[in-house]
């Protein structure tokens, strides 16, 4: 019987899940702001001892590789690698935007003839990260930054039906609204991974614990506070 450990933290959503014969039995979420880090451990020695278990026991550890918060996705991707080196399991990881594509596949949200998934994370302003899926997962296009305007993904909307789905969907709902575009306003969540780490596990996808890094997309910027200390 398969037992996957699985952590998404790369938006505002620190959520952690265990799943056992391909059904999630044990999850935990908060929406705390800023919380990640005191959170994301806590969350996994919960869900083990709900059930009983050891990270040893685990078959694979799944997390979510962004894009996303750079400090979320550095919580989510060093625990999971922590436990994965102390318990000798397998490593595994998802793209945060394929992930949510399964997301509104087991939730339902899929409208009646759905021609593409367009996940969209909130990258502040009008832009976010986005790519095109088909409904059945398979990404389209790059995972890019996307300055959203009346003219983007036009020539999707023009197909059929197009779900638009993640945190940075509501913002878009204004210059993409139309016959043709449905907004589903959400967080990953860490029980959606488990089909794809499931996939990714029985393809033996095992990242390289020493070396794996969170897919980022943009560079991380350290800025210098405006408020006067002194």
């Amino acid at each position: 019987m398969s037992k996957f450990l699985l952590i998404e933290t790369s938006t505002a959503l620190c959520s952690v899940a265990l799943a056992e014969d391909g059904r999630v039995t044990a999850f935990r979420e908060s929406a705390e702001p800023r919380a990640h880090a005191a959170m994301t451990a806590p969350y996994v020695q919960e869900v083990l001892q709900e059930r009983g278990l050891r990270a040893a026991d685990l078959d694979a550890v799944c997390v979510s590789a962004g894009p996303g918060s750079y400090t979320g996705l550095r919580v989510g991707v060093s625990t999971a690698k922590g436990i994965c080196f102390a318990a000798g399991v397998p490593l595994l990881s998802v793209g945060t935007l394929e992930l949510l594509v399964h997301q509104a596949r087991a939730e339902g949200q899929l409208p009646a003839g759905c021609k593409y998934v367009i996940p969209m994370i909130d990258a502040r302003r009008m832009e976010v990260y986005a790519a095109v899926f088909t409904p059945e997962g398979e990404r389209l296009t790059d995972v890019a930054p996307q300055i959203i305007d009346a003219e983007s993904f036009c020539s999707q909307r023009a197909e059929g039906p197009v779900l638009f789905i993640g945190d940075g969907a509501e913002k878009c709902r204004e210059a993409l609204a139309g016959e043709n575009a449905h907004f589903v306003q959400t967080n990953p969540r860490a029980s959606a991974l488990l089909a794809p780490a499931t996939r990714e596990f029985e393809a033996q996808h095992w990242r390289d614990v020493a070396y794996f890094e969170p897919f980022y997309l943009k560079d991380f910027v350290a800025t210098v506070s405006r408020k006067k200390l002194f």
